[in-house]
């Protein structure tokens, strides 16, 4: 299946990092438990952006909230973006991401990304002060309701992602989503700069990349799961309903493989009913924090390694910037290299 971009004499990229005020187009996604300061500050003092995970900053961080976010702005006087999840799975949760979210405003934060659920509460505070709301899709359905709540780009989370991957491939999501006339960002897939340069040649705005700033110097991640990353192969991706009820892809080491990658029977049987879910749902949400803060520690195998098939261009640990400038300079020199028709 083949991409064509809208015709245009400017590339996508360019009116994204002008909407957001950064150099590159390269997104460090929120991830949970990953998300730690040092690493967010670092995707955007090298001029990509880096997207703050409040529950990974307080509760796996440790950090007061709004003190995690002062660290961030020490670090870095660049941009940085805020992950919203906005899934209702309970009154408190909702209430607490909207106290997170509005925090984030006052502490000038821009750029939302959000997550589950209808975006519609999130983008009225965010253009209120002038802000800019992405939210995460994996198809035309969910763009839909993204797209009638108001938000002024779409994240393209394609097969290839880590975490909760969608079930498209790269080219297949982004000619579904082209029709909505929104900024497209894609997720998934890219490891190196040659897979950035591919992504962005389809006609993305950007790429969110997940995977390939764990295996850095900043990411406060375990050097088991770093080592993990950088070993293993896209053969090595599984998914595993085992951590949310849903399916997440991980590293397939030998812990998955004692343990198996299906929800136990009661968890699947609770899934499927219209209220137990949501009570399933919260019990895997407490028990993917304490393993999460335990986690990132951990450097025997009896834990999980979230990550996308984006491992196999992985090579080595390297510091976020580093990464952040090559593939930046790597498009440039593709897009000037198809501009003069060489």
């Amino acid at each position: 299946m083949t991409v064509t971009r809208p015709p245009s004499t400017v590339h996508p990229s360019s009116s994204f990092t002008r909407q957001l005020g950064i150099e590159y187009p390269v997104i460090c996604g929120a991830m949970f438990p990953c998300s730690n300061p040092e690493l967010v500050a670092a995707v955007s003092e090298a001029g990509g952006i880096g997207i703050v995970q409040p529950v990974s900053l307080t509760y796996v961080h440790g950090h007061e909230y709004r003190a995690g976010l002062k660290r961030i702005k020490a670090l870095t006087s660049k941009p940085i973006g805020f992950n919203a999840l906005i899934e209702q799975s309970s009154q408190a949760y909702h209430e607490r991401m909207v106290r997170w979210l509005d925090i984030a405003l006052e502490e000038g934060v821009r750029f939302v990304v959000t997550s589950l659920g209808k975006p519609r509460w999130v983008v009225d505070r965010v253009h209120a002060v002038g802000g800019v709301v992405y939210h995460d899709v994996t198809d035309a359905r969910w763009a839909g309701k993204a797209v009638e709540s108001g938000v002024d780009g779409l994240i393209a989370v394609n097969s290839r992602a880590g975490g909760h991957a969608g079930p498209m491939a790269p080219e297949a999501l982004l000619e579904a989503l082209l029709p909505f006339g929104l900024p497209v960002v894609g997720a998934g897939g890219v490891g190196s700069a040659a897979d950035f340069v591919r992504l962005l040649g389809m006609g993305y705005a950007a790429a969110q990349v997940g995977t390939r700033f764990i295996a850095t110097t900043e990411c406060a991640s375990s050097p088991a799961y770093k080592q993990a990353i950088v070993d293993a192969d896209e053969d090595d991706i599984v998914l595993t309903e085992r951590l949310t009820g849903v399916p997440v892809a991980v590293i397939n080491t030998p812990y998955v493989q004692r343990t198996g990658t299906r929800a136990g029977p009661i968890a699947r049987w609770m899934l499927r009913g219209r209220k137990t879910k949501h009570w399933m749902r919260s019990i895997y949400a407490v028990r993917a924090a304490l393993r999460a803060k335990a986690d990132q520690k951990a450097q025997g195998d009896q834990t999980y390694y979230q990550a996308g098939k984006s491992v196999a261009g992985i090579e080595g640990i390297r510091p976020a910037g580093e990464i952040v400038r090559e593939f930046g300079e790597a498009w440039r020199t593709a897009a000037k290299t198809t501009a003069s028709g060489e």
